[in-house]
Formats: C-alpha cells, sequence, structure tokens
C-alpha cells in the first residue's frame, strides 16, 4: 500500500508539472520521457545507470541478457538513424528493457518475485523521471521569479571571503585539464550515486527484500524538496549575476577576477531564461550524500566518495554556479533530511527528532540571515564567518554522534546473550 501509495502522488505531481510547464509553452517530464522511447535521449547515461539500477533485483544471467538486449536494441535504433541522418544518440535500448521488466513483473511475475521487479523497474524510472521534474522545475523558477537574490547572497559571502572569486581564480589557473575534470564530475554526479546505490544493493536478489534505508531515497527526497526552496530564494550564482554569461542582465563582470563590492544590496530582475537554483546548492547536497552514503562501503568506493565530495565543491565554485553561502545550506540542508529518513526507518526517537528540528532551524537561520543581515555579515566577517562554519559543524558534530549512537544500538541489538552456567540443583 505504501508503494502504491507513494506511486500515486509521484504521477500526481508529474502531471501537475506536465500542465505547468505547458503553460509555458513547453514539454513537460511525461512528454519529455515519452518521446525517448523513440528519438534521441537528452542523457543516455542516465537511462544506462537506471537501468543499472534496476538490475539489482535480476539475477547474473537476468542482468547479461537484459544489458546484451539494451545494447543490441542501442544498435539498430543508432544504425536507423544514422541512415536518415538524425540527431545521434545512446539510452533508448536501456529504456526498453526497463519498460519490459514493468510488464513481464505484470505478466510473468506472481506474489514477491512480482513485487520486487516492480521495485526494481519503480526506482529507476524516479530516478529518470527525478532528471526530467527537474529541468521542469528550473524551468518554472526562470519564469515564475523575475527578480533574484544575488545581491544578499554576494554581500553575504563576504564573511566566507568570497570562495567562488578565489577558486573561481584557482580553477582557471590550472587550464584546460583541471576544468575538464571539474566538468566531468560535475556532469556525471548520478553515475557516482548509482555506483554507491550498487553497492548498497549488492544483495538485494539473494535477500529479495530492499534495505530500509539507501542512497537513492536521500536523493530523490532532496531533488523533490529543493526546488522549492529555490521558490522561495532565487539565486541564479556568480557566473550569471556578476560575470560575462550573464550578459546586460548582470550587475558588472566582476567575476572571478574582482570581489564584488559591499553595497545596499537589493533584488533584482533577470532574465527568464537562467534557472534560479543556487540556495541551497543540490549538487552539493547530493555529493555530500554520496559521502556519506560511501564510509560503510571499502576503500576504494571511500576514496571515491571523498574525491567526489571535493571536486563537486571546486566545480560548483570554480564555475561561478555557487557562492560559498550556498555551499553552507546545502550541507546542513542533506544532513537534515539523511537524519529524517534513517528516523523515518528505524523509528523515531528524542535524537532524531532533536537534530531534525535542530537542522531545520539552521537551515532556515542561514537563510535568514543571508537576506536580512548580509551588509552586517559583510561589516563584520571576522566575527559572522566562523559563526557561519560554526552553525555548520554543529550540524555535521550532531549528525555523526547521533548515528554512532544509533549504530552502537543496531550493533548491541544483534549481538547474542551471554550463556549462564546451569547451577547443581540441591538435594
Amino acid at each position: 500500500m505504501l508503494w502504491v501509495a507513494v506511486s500515486v502522488a509521484a504521477l500526481g505531481f508529474l502531471i501537475a508539472l506536465e500542465v505547468a510547464a505547458r503553460r509555458y509553452g513547453e514539454p513537460g517530464p511525461i512528454t519529455d520521457q515519452a518521446r525517448e522511447v523513440i528519438f534521441a535521449p537528452k542523457s543516455g547515461t542516465v537511462l544506462y545507470v537506471s537501468m543499472a539500477l534496476m538490475t539489482v533485483v535480476l539475477t547474473w544471467r537476468q542482468r547479461f541478457i537484459a544489458a546484451g538486449a539494451a545494447i543490441g536494441i542501442d544498435i539498430v535504433f543508432w544504425l536507423v538513424r544514422w541512415a536518415v541522418d538524425a540527431e545521434m544518440m545512446f539510452g533508448n535500448g536501456a529504456l526498453w528493457v526497463t519498460l519490459a521488466c514493468a510488464v513481464i513483473a505484470v505478466t510473468r511475475r506472481t506474489d514477491r518475485d512480482r513485487v520486487l521487479l516492480l521495485k526494481g523497474v519503480g526506482l529507476a524510472l524516479l530516478l529518470v523521471a527525478g532528471r526530467k521534474t527537474g529541468y521542469t522545475w528550473l524551468l518554472i523558477t526562470s519564469k515564475t521569479r523575475p527578480a533574484v537574490l544575488d545581491q544578499y547572497v554576494a554581500t553575504a559571502d563576504h564573511a566566507l571571503g568570497n570562495p567562488s572569486w578565489l577558486v573561481g581564480r584557482i580553477v582557471a589557473a590550472t587550464g584546460t585539464v583541471g576544468a575538464h575534470v571539474l566538468d566531468w564530475v560535475y556532469i556525471q554526479l548520478a553515475v557516482a550515486a548509482v555506483v554507491v546505490a550498487l553497492y548498497q544493493l549488492r544483495n538485494v536478489a539473494v535477500e529479495r527484500r530492499f534495505p530500509g534505508h539507501h542512497l537513492v531515497r536521500t536523493f530523490l527526497v532532496i531533488g523533490l524538496l529543493g526546488p522549492g526552496i529555490y521558490m522561495i530564494f532565487p539565486v541564479v550564482g556568480p557566473i550569471f549575476a556578476y560575470g560575462a554569461d550573464g550578459g546586460h542582465w548582470a550587475v558588472a563582470n566582476l567575476w572571478p577576477d574582482t570581489p564584488p563590492p559591499v553595497s545596499t544590496p537589493h533584488p533584482m530582475l533577470f532574465d527568464e531564461i537562467t534557472p534560479r537554483n543556487c540556495m541551497p546548492s543540490l549538487h552539493t547536497a547530493w555529493a555530500t550524500a554520496i559521502f556519506i552514503h560511501s564510509r560503510k562501503g571499502p576503500r576504494a568506493l571511500r576514496f571515491a566518495g571523498a574525491f567526489w565530495l571535493i571536486a563537486t565543491l571546486g566545480a560548483t565554485l570554480g564555475f561561478g554556479y555557487h557562492y560559498g553561502a550556498d555551499i553552507v545550506a546545502g550541507v546542513v540542508f542533506t544532513l537534515t533530511i539523511e537524519t529524517a529518513l534513517r528516523s523515518l526507518d528505524r523509528g523515531w526517537d528524542r535524537s532524531g527528532i532533536q537534530l531534525v528540528v535542530y537542522g531545520a532551524a539552521v537551515f532556515a537561520g542561514l537563510l535568514a540571515s543571508y537576506r536580512y543581515l548580509s551588509v552586517e555579515m559583510a561589516g563584520h566577517p571576522w566575527v559572522f564567518g566562523p559563526l557561519l562554519i560554526l552553525a555548520m559543524t554543529s550540524v555535521v558534530y550532531g549528525y555523526v554522534r547521533t548515528t554512532k549512537l544509533w549504530d552502537r544500538k543496531a550493533a548491541s541489538a544483534y549481538l547474542p546473550e551471554p550463556r549462564r552456567e546451569s547451577q547443581p540443583e540441591l538435594v
């Protein structure tokens, strides 16, 4: 019943976004996904990693068959597109295989096998739908929020030392190699997430059930709640508000060479094309989630999780997509969501409730301070800068402390009870 309720809610949400996108003359997430059954997908990589996520419910033989069928279908599509000189892209085969597994689950499976396969298909399609809904949300933010609050965030960022301007100059100094590496990491964030998720879900086919909590859940909730914050706090980022990419809408062409001057900030009008997707930094949020969920993996996975987090921070700041204040808010945002999801899985207790409430309060306090105390923050950086870092660190410390306590309780619950020596009966 829970999965049915979630599916109905997700379908209603997609229909609402479809209607909203149509009002602005653009195809919505449902139309966009349906056309990829035949036409060239926007990202074949996402479709293949989504299919890989679905295969955690299959046996190894079935996985090889699914991969071979997807590649074979893509080869046919490639030949047809090459013959008619159409746009070239792969990924249709992966989508066909995922949809075929849904049909097989309904027509050829029964009981637990049907439910398990439908869960795998649903997980794959949710990941794809999440990307499509993201595109629609970004369109809605650009159309419905004509004024942006970049001047407030840029002014508050003086308290952190203008990290986007600093990292931007560092990335520029590394040349094309550093820029290409960071760009690849930034774009392929979903691939890193699926690698970690595949490790967490590696035993699903054997145990015939999904674990209570895994990375995909956190990823989807971050993507669901994050755009709502964009609507409340619209920000376009340094490269647009203070850089060449903003054109005549920009305050000036300052990024990354000259930090913005401290002045009285005010909302500024911007174009109807650029998404207002900076506050909080969801790339930072997702990379933080990858880092957290990779901690219990093997050394190589832990190293990859740490690298992806560091490289994502370098890309978000170094390409001028985010301010330092966005990064701080993104970390707090993720840890609060992660705590809530873990509490939902294990059962709510006092420590979980306290940390969720505290994290939400810190996040709301950060947004309020960026909006209403930005001038004071810029005027007293040695006071407010450490306070911002301290606020973020307190949530990190609370999360680490609380989860370690939960892990100790879980471990002690599985310890066998000590054997009791039988006492001789007195005659």
